[in-house]
């Protein structure tokens, strides 16, 4: 078993972010996390928190960007993308309203393409970020998988969210067996903390083991049982507990 690095979402503690990135940041190595996903800059700009970050010793798993961001202005997100060493960068939602039919998801698909192309030629993975409207079907697919067939490999990877795919009522095994490859990054998240909940982390742990692609697991928690960043230290604390971490 190939141990993946953890990095943390810091959506899970947006509050301590805006306040405080540095703080928020090095309270985070300092809870054992190797890497950070970001989702924004707090109180900072790029370079400022590519400065924070090298301080606490943290890694850039990736950054979400909104779509309309990126596809209006690519230049501003790969820039920031070069300053903050992120090789991974993903779009974070889409309307759900959008998603309506096979072809529909193949036209997001399509667009989604055309940002991973000029991405690529920067160096820089883009992906997209499931939430629970990606998992619709139509035809007798998901919606998610009509978006990454009407898309190239190379140009779009899948950011696969656990308990989203499991809240649709979907098996996060089956879709990370299904797509293989095209996930580097998995969020790991449930109800709760990490193990509070439905999501089978047996499951979705086996089956990205059997393909070997992911390259960080990424806690992100919307719903707390305590403070956020007493509720992110709980759920690596779980995971170490399972070895993953």
């Amino acid at each position: 078993m190939k141990k993946v690095p953890i990095a943390l979402q810091l959506w899970s503690v947006r509050e301590d972010v805006k306040r405080d990135f540095a703080a928020t940041v090095a309270e985070v190595s300092r809870i054992g996390y190797a890497g950070v996903e970001l989702a924004g800059y707090g109180n900072l700009d790029a370079k400022g928190a590519k400065a924070a970050l090298d301080a606490a010793g943290l890694k850039v798993a990736g950054m979400h960007v909104s779509f309309p961001s990126v596809s209006t202005d690519p230049w501003s997100v790969v820039n920031d993308a070069i300053t903050l060493g992120a090789h991974h960068v993903a779009c974070s939602w889409w309307p759900p309203a959008q998603f309506v039919s096979k072809y529909a998801c193949q036209c997001i698909g399509e667009q989604l393409n055309k940002v991973g192309e000029t991405m690529r030629s920067f160096g820089i993975s883009f992906g997209f970020h499931n939430h629970e409207s990606e998992f619709k079907i139509f035809d007798g697919r998901p919606a998610f998988d009509w978006i990454l067939g009407a898309s190239e490999p190379r140009n779009v990877f899948a950011e696969v969210d656990v308990y989203w795919v499991q809240h649709a009522g979907y098996s996060p095994g089956k879709f990370i067996r299904d797509h293989g490859a095209r996930i580097p990054l998995v969020h790991l998240k449930d109800a709760r903390e990490i193990g509070a909940g439905p999501v089978d982390f047996k499951e979705v742990f086996d089956a990205a083991d059997s393909v070997g692609a992911v390259k960080w697991y990424i806690v992100e928690q919307e719903t707390y049982s305590h403070a956020p960043m007493v509720s992110v230290g709980l759920c690596l604390e779980q995971l170490k507990a399972w070895g993953r971490a």
